[in-house]
């Protein structure tokens, strides 16, 4: 081992520490006093819950840990969005979770929250996935009401989403372990099956106060909505369970007896595990993102047997593609190559720029892969397409279009990940958030933009500085070094893996080592969902 790999090591190790502790403190939600608390209630975490509702010892992938992360300060903050989503395994069988935190402003649904719910929605429809709703929340977050209740993607989605999954023949389940109130009770009465703990668990659409406020009708919250009273009198949930662990058994018996599912079809043997050491990944990988380094020799350490079956190998070298198997699932690899190499004609081509007989070349992939009901993997780690006279003049604009429609139209599942830069165009023509991925992760090391900081910074600087003497300014060197450093600060935070997994642009950051993991669960879930729709790129120019 070099020094160079083992300087990248290092500094790859320390990420991946900071990202443990980062998530251990995402996974203590509101904090340890408010978890005792709700011990004392007889209740279990959200966290607590989902644990014992999965299957011991199985795989699973959360999705969302870090969305809300360093947002809403002036409301106390909102750790995990409020909710908890994992993809997991109830008696063996695939299914995701969602579980409110209750730890968090009593579970009550931030704007990140929201989002993250549909999100958690959106994977259950797009992949035909069974999703249970562990429920305790006080409703929307009122102070921030207009920016989760009105809008088209806001808090009612949520519960159109219930009638459209019913119709499709998703199954939901909803367990009431708290509290469930106002327009937040449709969920869990929108799903096939709802139970309700005793004592802990109640849902009405108004509580005692506001019913008192209402129509002066004094009641407590336990006779107005408590379990005895919606299985007992009025019917509107399904089963009483005493405490937490009887509801979530409930649950477990009924996920063991649903039937199978149709499938897709994708090809899967028997897995193996790359020849090359998977840790080797820590030391390729660069300590800054201008550096290059070889993909193939980070594709080699993803796949099975390390053995990858390069398509068009002399054409096109700034974008590799190939086929291989994941876990023994066949996949269609995209990717960047980040080092220097020789173009067709010769020519020096930029590592992690993609050129036009590269966008040519994926696209012509991408349209085999999917004649071939073959699930397609991106890995991200470009700043952009080749600028210049020379690239305008060859086209570059009609082949990354080209490269967009054949990706955008794909009917295979996608799956994403950002390796290290996904700068402007790059991101959507590598299947970006915006295209839809079923997943889409980021390592430590990944960073979204439309640019890098310190081009950025050069081009804001270049218009201010313009604009400023236009007004007849006199900007010193030393004015111009200190616009340029507060620009390039502000870039530099916006593009931290952090700062894009609060918002949810990625599904979570992730230890490399986990890659092959989620595309693997992503896979035999989306595996839930046979291809309906025929491949037609529309109008591709040639």
């Amino acid at each position: 081992m070099d020094i160079e790999f083992n300087k990248n090591d290092d500094i790859m190790r320390l990420l991946i520490s900071q990202l443990e502790q980062k998530l251990a403190k995402v996974y203590l939600g509101g904090g340890k006093a408010r978890i005792e608390k709700l011990h004392e209630q007889g209740k279990m975490s959200a966290r607590e819950r989902i644990d014992y509702l999965l299957d011991k010892d199985a795989k699973r992938i959360e999705i969302g840990a870090f969305a809300g992360d360093e947002m809403y300060a002036e409301h106390g903050g909102c750790p995990g969005g409020g909710v908890v989503v994992v993809i997991g395994y109830i008696k063996g069988k695939q299914c995701i979770v969602v579980a409110n935190d209750a730890t968090v402003k009593a579970g009550a649904w931030f704007p990140i929250t929201g989002k993250k719910n549909l999100r958690a929605q959106e994977i259950s429809i797009e992949n035909k996935l069974p999703i249970i709703y562990l429920v305790d929340s006080a409703g929307v977050y009122l102070p921030l009401q207009d920016e989760i209740f009105p809008d088209k993607e806001h808090f009612g989605r949520i519960f159109r989403n219930n009638a459209v999954m019913s119709s499709m023949g998703i199954l939901q389940i909803a367990a009431i372990m708290g509290s469930c109130v106002a327009g937040g009770a449709y969920l869990p009465i929108m799903s096939d099956e709802a139970m309700i703990v005793d004592k802990t668990g109640s849902i009405f659409l108004a509580g005692s106060y506001l019913v008192k406020a209402a129509i002066g009708e004094t009641i407590d919250n336990e006779t107005l909505g408590g379990a005895t009273t919606q299985c007992e009198i009025s019917g509107v949930t399904d089963n009483k369970c005493k405490d937490d662990k009887e509801c979530l058994d409930k649950i477990r018996g009924i996920m063991d007896k649903i039937g199978d599912y149709d499938k897709a079809g994708f090809d899967r043997i028997e897995a193996a595990k790359p020849k090359k050491e998977q840790k080797d990944i820590y030391g390729i990988i660069p300590d800054t993102r201008d550096k290059q380094y070889d993909m193939f020799e980070v594709i080699h350490r993803l796949v099975d047997n390390s053995e990858f079956d390069e398509y068009k190998e002399l054409y096109g070298k700034s974008i590799i593609c190939g086929l291989a198997r994941i876990d023994g699932w066949a996949v269609g690899i995209v990717a960047n190559q980040r080092k220097v190499v020789k173009s067709k004609k010769g020519e020096m081509q930029f590592g992690g720029v993609i050129y036009s007989d590269s966008a040519d070349k994926a696209a012509r992939f991408i349209m085999n892969c999917n004649q071939r009901k073959i699930p397609l993997v991106f890995l991200q780690d470009a700043t952009g397409f080749m600028v210049g006279s020379r690239s305008e003049h060859g086209g570059i604009i009609k082949d990354g279009a080209k490269l967009v429609n054949a990706m955008s139209n794909s009917v295979v599942p996608k799956f994403t990940i950002i390796v290290g830069n996904s700068y402007g165009a790059a991101n959507y023509a590598m299947c970006g958030k915006a295209y839809d991925p079923r997943l889409i992760y980021s390592w430590p090391t990944g960073q979204i933009a439309v640019m890098g900081g310190a081009q950025a910074a050069k081009v804001l600087v270049q218009i201010e500085v313009a604009s400023l003497k236009a007004k007849g300014e006199e900007i010193t060197p030393e004015k111009e070094a200190e616009l340029f450093n507060r620009i390039k600060d502000r870039y530099d935070k916006q593009t931290s893996p952090y700062y894009a997994a609060a918002r949810l642009w990625t599904d979570g950051i992730i230890d490399p080592l986990e890659t092959r993991k989620v595309i693997s669960m992503g896979i035999e879930m989306a595996n839930h969902s046979p291809i309906t729709k025929r491949y037609n790129v529309g109008v591709i120019q040639t």
